[in-house]
């Protein structure tokens, strides 16, 4: 009888270990999946991998894609594509495949035909611009990535051309631009950046105003610093035709905005359009070597503001342009770089 109580202590103890081991190995499991590195590309040509994944892949039911490498691709590194008519003649398919690295390729694929067969591309444009936005919006970030890269080759290469497709991508690149994930961040500010150099700001700006107003403050901010980047490239008679008034309200109104990155370009454009306002009230004399004299009918920057703006609005404007040095502001205004233009992450 001692015997049999023994032995059911013993394998009692032995079950226990099991279970002990067993929730173990769960919790190690567990570990590992939740401390599975997030894969980041950089901003040159570089590969994602897909190792096996220790635990199934949300996103894609449980199955992995296997072994997969998704390369980023620099513009200046794409190459020409073998055979034109096959990749056209597949591309749309391919663009809206469930297989992401299929995807990944097709997006690629667009990039090169922009580069090297932008005529053959522009004609299968309209159904393409809502693939893209379907591919910016995809949550595993080497098809967001590689989408966001796409759209900063169009805009250079269709430039005023893809102004009419535009509006579904803007609130995807501004939101893009304003999330946590760094390299995604990255490749949204430089499709933006590509938008702004490589569209004309006479289209564009009706555009984007909009955005100025948006439930959300984050792309209320990504359009804020687009719009106060692009006013500077509009010449003199495009300032005039956009209508000073109404630019000078729309710096009035983002000053009260409640993000810092907002309140900034609001600053900015106020100043861009100061210098502006006082150059455009100077009359050039060609007896006294260029040398600018105020004519006498013309208005201060002072009366302009508190004419166009509301007393608190023009207290605002004019507190921020009379305490914020000016010199290299809006220096473009007439004149400013095709490319470069900056919107900051």
């Amino acid at each position: 009888m001692q015997g049999v109580n023994m032995s059911a202590s013993a394998l009692k103890d032995l079950n226990i270990s099991q279970s002990a081991d067993l929730e173990k190995g769960k919790d190690n499991s567990v570990k590992s999946c939740i401390s599975k590195p997030v894969l980041n590309g950089s901003k040159r040509a570089s590969k994602e991998e897909n190792a096996p994944s220790a635990c199934p892949d949300v996103g894609t039911n449980g199955n992995e894609a296997g072994n997969a490498d998704v390369e980023y691709i620099d513009s200046e590194n794409l190459v020409d594509l073998p055979d034109v008519d096959a990749t056209l003649s597949t591309l749309v398919k391919r663009l809206d495949s469930k297989d992401w690295v299929m995807t990944c390729e097709a997006l690629n694929n667009v990039r090169q035909l922009a580069m090297y067969h932008k005529e053959r591309l522009q004609e299968l444009l309209e159904p393409l611009v809502p693939l893209i936005v379907k591919s910016v919006k995809n949550p595993r970030s080497a098809v967001c990535k590689t989408a966001l890269m796409t759209c900063s080759d169009i805009f250079k290469a269709y430039g005023d051309l893809i102004v009419d497709s535009i509006d579904p991508l803007l609130v995807q690149l501004f939101l893009k631009a304003s999330q946590d994930k760094r390299f995604v961040c990255e490749a949204a500010e430089a499709a933006l950046i590509s938008m702004t150099s490589w569209i004309s700001p006479s289209v564009l700006l009706p555009r984007m105003q909009p955005y100025l107003k948006n439930r959300n403050p984050r792309i209320r901010a990504k359009a804020s610093v687009c719009f106060s980047k692009s006013v500077p490239r509009l010449d003199v008679e495009g300032i005039k035709e956009y209508g000073m008034d109404k630019l000078i309200q729309i710096a009035a109104t983002q000053l009260s905005d409640q993000l810092p990155e907002s309140r900034e370009a609001a600053r900015n454009l106020a100043l861009e359009l100061q210098v502006f306002y006082e150059k455009s009230q100077a009359s050039t004399s060609g007896e006294n070597e260029g040398e600018p004299s105020v004519a006498p009918e013309a208005e201060s920057w002072e009366a302009f503001c508190q004419s166009k703006l509301s007393a608190l609005s023009a207290q605002a404007i004019l507190r921020v342009t009379s305490t914020t040095p000016k010199e290299g502001v809006a220096a473009g205004v007439t004149s400013a770089p095709k490319e470069g233009v900056a919107v900051g992450c």
